[in-house]
């Protein structure tokens, strides 16, 4: 049997998150024999439908596959946080064109995504070792799908930590203000998010005026995930489910 993986991004305007992805790859191409069997792909923000870009990775990851007698399989692992509509409707939609464009000689198969993975809270929990902080709030992006975010309730409750959403209420200013009302001083913010980009510095810039509202609070700003080799290793273990 043979097997390439194909890591699944949103997509963004900003070149730092594509450059991560490709750090990424790298790190999981370690566990391969060949780097042509992992690839990076984005849901949006790219020329190219999804459905095309996964059809034209598995051309290029098993050449003319009607002349071989492997078996052929391409693992798609979305590297989403939330199991919003992204992961749980436009995904599966887009996995199923490409399924119909290969035909049979590629079985194409969706992995759990990123966010599922139980050992992904261990990464948010080394960072926030790092820091030393009288409160937390974990700062994701928020999702339109009811029942969406409990994982990152119940991951915030069991990092002693409260949730803040960039996309939706509760937002980050509320939060703030729960938490200076309550005698808070030293705040710490982790920005639930893969990669630096956009969003990321549009959080820095909040806390920024957020320092300004309430002088007499110690305002802390963590890094995202971003491309490490622990981050690499909860990937590969989810191709292997």
């Amino acid at each position: 049997m043979s097997s390439a993986y194909l890591l699944l991004s949103h997509g963004s305007r900003d070149r730092r998150p594509e450059i991560a992805m490709q750090q990424l790859a790298s790190l999981v191409c370690q566990k391969l024999p060949s780097e042509h069997l992992v690839g990076i792909a984005a849901l949006e923000m790219s020329p190219q439908p999804l459905h095309e870009q996964i059809k034209q990775f598995a051309k290029s990851a098993f050449g003319d596959c009607t002349q071989s007698q492997n078996e052929n399989r391409l693992k798609i692992i979305p590297l989403f946080l939330l199991p919003g509509v992204h992961v749980m409707t436009d995904i599966p939609a887009e996995v199923a064109l490409a399924q119909q464009a290969t035909g049979q000689d590629i079985i194409i198969e969706l992995q759990p995504y990123l966010g599922s993975h139980p050992n992904l809270e261990k990464l948010l929990a080394k960072q926030i070792a790092a820091i030393k902080a009288e409160a937390w709030i974990l700062l994701a992006h928020g999702s339109r799908r009811p029942g969406s975010q409990e994982t990152v309730e119940a991951m915030a409750a069991s990092l002693g930590a409260v949730t803040a959403y960039w996309a939706g209420p509760p937002s980050l200013e509320s939060r703030v203000k729960e938490l200076v009302t309550a005698g808070y001083r030293e705040i710490a913010i982790l920005p639930y998010f893969l990669f630096a980009g956009g969003i990321t510095d549009a959080i820095a810039t909040s806390i920024e005026e957020l320092k300004l509202q309430f002088s007499a609070v110690n305002f802390q700003l963590a890094k995202p995930l971003g491309a490490s080799a622990e981050l690499a290793e909860l990937i590969w273990d989810l191709t292997q489910r």
